[in-house]
């Protein structure tokens, strides 16, 4: 399988237009960032995987939602599926064929806002050496100062999302379609903003 493209590759500096000019800067609370995704093994189980720990920056407006952005980068040698085993499967030439380094990366190109706390964020998924345009059905679950006494009323934002996706439209096909091709994601993500991070 193809390498992950490197994340400065993919990525690169996050440029700030006159239409985010009021979106302020939050970046992701690894401790309280997951990806987990789900598939389907041989019609007889689901079994689920899990990213947590990664680093990713939004550019955030609670006036106008739609005046946003989203970068994520995620080491792929954060996977856990819960079986040693079947991790080292994963990262292995069947699938990943991950080195050190590689990452899976996630760049929005636009929002569509579909209700009070909800949008579409349509975006390019890097992973496998190939890059997809998929969407999230996103939900904002809140914003505002944290409750926290040790946060000392910093703004943070928490988010939720969804998307399911093609593994051969990644190149991570292998054993279809006795394993399930689509996979199915849920991201949970909380943000604080950057000029309340601490240190």
């Amino acid at each position: 399988m193809k390498h992950l493209l490197s994340s400065a590759a993919v990525i690169g500096a996050l440029a700030i237009t006159p239409a985010l000019a009021d979106a302020e800067l939050y970046m992701l609370d690894p401790s309280h960032s997951q990806v987990i995704f789900s598939w389907d093994h041989l019609g007889l189980s689901t079994t689920y995987g899990m990213f947590s720990g990664f680093q990713g920056e939004i550019m955030f407006d609670a006036d106008d939602p739609a005046n946003a952005s989203v970068n994520v980068s995620i080491p792929v040698h954060l996977l856990f599926t819960g079986w040693d085993a079947r991790d080292a499967h994963m990262l292995g030439d069947d699938f990943f064929a991950a080195a050190e380094g590689d990452v899976i990366t996630f760049a929005s190109t636009g929002i569509e806002i579909t209700g009070d706390d909800t949008a579409l964020i349509t975006g390019a998924l890097t992973a496998g050496g190939q890059t997809v345009e998929i969407v999230l059905d996103t939900m904002l679950n809140g914003a505002g100062p944290s409750p926290l006494p040790r946060m000392n009323g910093a703004l943070v934002a928490g988010f939720d999302a969804t998307t399911t996706l093609s593994r051969t439209a990644f190149g991570l096909g292998a054993f279809t379609p006795f394993v399930g091709d689509a996979v199915t994601v849920h991201i949970s993500i909380e943000a604080i903003r950057a000029k309340d991070m601490p240190g």
